[in-house]
């Protein structure tokens, strides 16, 4: 086997592999909505309204809110 080979079925198994994680999140992206856990709509339409003075699209309260600095 050389090195062309062994490219070629790199490649293969790469493509597949990147198939099946992007059905995946689909599949996730699909069930998150379908339980109501999100609404990826009002995400969609954050390109539409970019307004300073727009609404946020998920309002949390400030003690569920993370900071970068608690994180570091």
């Amino acid at each position: 086997m050389d090195l062309r080979n062994l490219q070629g079925y790199a490649s293969f198994a790469m493509t597949v592999f990147l198939v099946i994680m992007l059905y995946g999140y689909i599949i996730h992206l699909y069930r998150s909505e379908k339980k109501g856990e999100r609404d990826y709509e009002k995400y969609g339409n954050i390109a539409l309204d970019d307004e300073v003075t727009s609404t946020p699209v998920e309002d949390k309260p400030a003690s569920e809110r993370e900071y970068k600095e608690d994180k570091q």
